[in-house]
């Protein structure tokens, strides 16, 4: 509950306690504190235990602990019925990469022979390589741009 509370911060609201209520009250505010917290403990546990009850026998295994967005989707990904532990033990990045870089140099090597082959002003032009950027088309002179009704 106070994981985040260090022990320096403890000493101080010891200390604030002890001068804001004094030493004579404040076993008695400590007794109330914790009475507080038992209470609301129990409200807790009783209101979990009725709505299980009202869900009925199908909610038998429902923890409260799923409503927790990072908690039920660690627990669906370790379920072993999706079987994605096989799916990813079975994906190797560095295979995949090495056999996307032979191809590209494949490819490459064939490209360039043929291409020299067919015409060298082609080749000379672009120096046996592919240019895969994608080049912004020009619009036309009588494009405009679309028009979003939502946005005015």
């Amino acid at each position: 509950m106070f994981n985040d509370i260090g022990p320096l911060e403890l000493v101080t609201i010891v200390v604030l306690a002890v001068l804001v209520f004094g030493p004579d009250k404040l076993p008695k505010v400590i007794q109330d504190v914790m009475r507080t917290v038992r209470k609301i403990r129990e409200f807790s546990e009783s209101a979990k235990h009725d709505i299980r009850a009202e869900l009925g026998p199908e909610f038998k295994d429902f923890e409260f602990e799923d409503l927790n967005p990072k908690t039920f989707i660690r627990k669906q990904l370790d379920n072993d019925e999706l079987g994605l532990k096989e799916i990813r033990n079975g994906f190797d990045i560095k295979k995949e990469m090495a056999e996307v870089t032979e191809a590209v140099h494949g490819r490459d090597t064939d490209s360039s022979s043929s291409s020299s082959s067919s015409s060298s002003s082609s080749s000379s032009s672009s120096g046996g390589r592919i240019d895969m950027t994608k080049k912004p088309e020009e619009p036309g002179t009588d494009d405009r741009p679309p028009f979003d009704f939502d946005a005015t």
